[in-house]
């Protein structure tokens, strides 16, 4: 090692102690409420000014098809905004508010409440949206909480403040975009049909008589009768509305919706939440003990919940998507998926199992995971031309860990199993137990997709080459690749043991032993200290370090002296360690480029987190500390109110790109806080 590289190290471990010194520390008790804690952790307010319009976040919960907003305008207040519909097309808004109130005195068109300057409040939590309104006689509270992944209800509450009883009447509007969905009146209730999906609405008053008016196909009114309201009293309206599709009944979702107790429901959801949140921050490694970390976990977990989908259309299980905020992002991904599942079986196991089931309901016989799953293949068909990396394993693993299901384990070890082999049998074209990534349909840029890292830029230069039918692979053997199936290989083993296959048992084994041997052999290179792509022969490398060069850390692959010298290079402030550490690929190569390249230089989270953990698979905890602390703090907005987690970053100046509320930023960033010390 040369004099910089120790005094590099020295100084980094400097920095690290003294920081490690400024932090205070605070233990929460078990018993804190983290869901009252963290209201606001994602800013939820804003109107859409068209049915494509995202600027904003939304709200969703329990695997909704659609979701809301808090209004910021004084013609959308007297409601919530939407909602958003993920039910047709890929996300577009229904309305700017399909249910506003308008309140008035008496028969008077005196309007009571000044929405924008009678405003108090307006708060997120993960269990629901409420805002709160008051003037000199009134006050009014309304609140969102979801009691299905089919119905929102909502609560308005208005309480009479004045000293003399008052005459009011309420009243109900909405006005839709020409979206395809058009109003009728059913029963007393607003229905809600669309020409381009088979999701059916249903917006209704639950608990006063009511006369609904179909204005023309995109507008209604519903009218109260005029009430009074005495002195010092409140009075309660109950609206719900409903997105089902008909996979499931409208009927047994009209009898729930009956028979809800709104604080009953919200009560629920509250506990429901808590409890999820306490799994969470409690589990925090000892050096991330302080607030902030909590509050990032906060935002994690409902950075996940907003992507949630139950199970419709071709989605036979529920999931996550990568994130509801981009328009093509409304399906499931298979590696996505695998992470995904990681994050969630911290703390909601039975989402993190479906998670896992949802991409293999569609694999091949041959053992093959399809890339990419849509709810509605008539907008996007399912991506066959590739797969993604083998982390598949590993996240069942994950799962297993925290609860030891044995009868999980057997329903998809044998999937798991077909997956493993399908990659030597389609993926190894030279037949010497070392994998390519390729594709089915023999281009290049299927190839590509399957690394999961686009446009790397160790893929160049590649050329593809035809294995058999249906099955071609790039000229080179990938050390990621590798990495990843020596490590399953490992979680397979752990897998098998606990069904007792002995035989699968050794297999693996004596698998896994060799391929690490070839791994330290073929991929490393001494004269840089880092792990590269090789071509076929295992002859020369492919140049240009990348993150996939600690992925054998990661699988715990490497030895220690090449970990080592890994190590050095992702510490060092001119490659790997930038503002937000551990980026896709050097910052002093010439193809770097954060900007305009989507893996030749941003920070995703997912490898970053893959470079942490190696780096305490070998020991270097101060380092891996150090790191998290940085990628944390680096990022932006990751630790202010309001700001989403992003798809990607920018290492140098820490600016978030691409997608908002993305899915496996946020997994990773549990992972990052909250992994066990146990390994399997």
């Amino acid at each position: 090692m040369d004099k910089k590289s120790i005094l590099s190290i020295i100084l980094i471990l400097l920095l690290f102690a003294c920081k490690q010194n400024k932090i205070k520390k605070i233990d929460r008790p078990n018993n804190r409420d983290y869901h009252a804690l963290y209201s606001n952790i994602l800013n939820f307010s804003g109107i859409p000014e068209t049915r494509i319009d995202r600027s904003m976040l939304m709200f969703s919960d329990q695997g909704a098809w659609f979701a809301y907003s808090l209004p910021d305008s004084l013609t959308t207040y007297g409601g919530f905004s939407g909602p958003f519909l993920m039910t047709q097309e890929n996300g577009v808004w229904i309305s700017p508010n399909l249910m506003q109130l308008k309140l008035s005195y008496g028969s008077k068109e005196t309007t009571v409440m000044d929405w924008e300057n009678n405003l108090i409040h307006q708060k997120s939590y993960t269990s629901h949206l409420e805002q709160k309104f008051k003037n000199k006689d009134l006050s009014i509270e309304q609140s969102l909480v979801y009691i299905s992944g089919h119905t929102a209800m909502q609560r308005i509450t208005i309480t009479n403040d004045a000293e003399a009883a008052l005459t009011l009447n309420a009243s109900f509007s909405g006005k839709l975009y020409n979206s395809g969905i058009h109003v009728t009146k059913d029963n007393g209730m607003i229905k809600l049909k669309s020409s381009k999906s088979d999701a059916v609405g249903y917006a209704q008053l639950l608990n006063m008589p009511n006369d609904v008016f179909i204005q023309d196909s995109l507008s209604y009114k519903i009218n109260y009768q005029t009430f009074v309201l005495p002195s010092k009293k409140a009075k309660e309206i109950i609206v719900s509305q409903t997105f089902i599709f008909p996979e499931y009944s409208w009927e047994n979702e009209q009898q729930l919706i009956s028979s809800i107790n709104f604080d009953s429901v919200l009560n629920a959801r509250k506990l429901e939440k808590n409890n999820e949140l306490s799994k969470l921050i409690e589990k925090r490694k000892d050096n991330f003990k302080n607030d902030k970390y909590a509050s990032v976990l906060a935002k994690a977990h409902l950075t996940l919940q907003n992507n949630w989908r139950i199970a419709a259309g071709k989605l036979q299980h529920q999931g996550l998507f990568p994130s509801y905020h981009y328009e093509w992002f409304h399906g499931f991904w298979s590696w996505d998926s695998w992470k995904h599942a990681v994050g969630l079986s911290w703390y909601n196991i039975p989402l993190a199992k479906d998670q896992i089931r949802a991409m293999f309901d569609y694999q091949n016989d041959d053992g093959f995971v399809v890339d990419c799953i849509y709810r509605d293949t008539t907008i996007e068909p399912f991506n066959y031309r590739d797969t993604k990396p083998p982390l598949a394993a590993w996240a069942v693993a994950e799962i297993f860990k925290k609860d030891s299901d044995v009868d999980f384990i057997k329903e998809i070890y044998p999937k798991l199993k077909k997956y493993h082999f399908w990659w030597y049998a389609k993926r190894d074209h030279d037949q010497d137990g070392l994998c390519e990534y390729g594709s089915t349909d023999g281009t290049v840029l299927a190839a590509k997709w399957e690394s999961g890292m686009d446009n790397a830029i160790r893929f160049d230069d590649s050329n593809i080459l035809k294995n058999g039918e249906n099955a071609y692979s790039l000229n080179q053997e990938s050390i990621d690749l590798n990495a990843y199936l020596y490590a399953e290989k490992l979680y397979l083993a752990t897998l098998a043991e606990a069904l007792g296959y002995k035989e699968d048992v050794a297999i693996y084994k004596t698998g896994a032993m060799i391929l690490k041997k070839a791994i330290q052999h073929q991929f490393y290179d001494t004269s840089d200290g880092w792990f590269y792509d090789t071509n076929l022969e295992g002859t020369s490398f492919i140049k240009g370090a990348g993150s996939e060069g600690w992925i054998p850390l990661w699988a715990n692959a490497a030895t220690q002296e090449q970990a080592i010298t890994v190590k050095n290079k992702m510490m060092d402030p001119e490659k790997f360690f930038t503002k937000v550490p551990f980026q896709t690929m050097a910052k002093d190569h010439p193809k770097f480029d954060p900007l305009n390249g989507y893996w030749r230089g941003p920070n995703w989270l997912d490898q970053a987190y893959f470079g942490v953990k190696g780096l305490r698979n070998y020991g270097f905890g101060a380092e891996a500390d150090l790191a998290t602390e940085q990628i944390i703090e680096g990022a932006e907005g990751l630790l202010d109110d309001g700001k989403a987690i992003r798809e990607n970053y920018h290492p140098i100046t820490g600016e978030g790109r691409e997608a908002r509320n993305f899915s496996w930023s946020a997994a990773h960033i549990i992972m990052l806080l909250t992994e066990d010390k146990n390994e399997l």
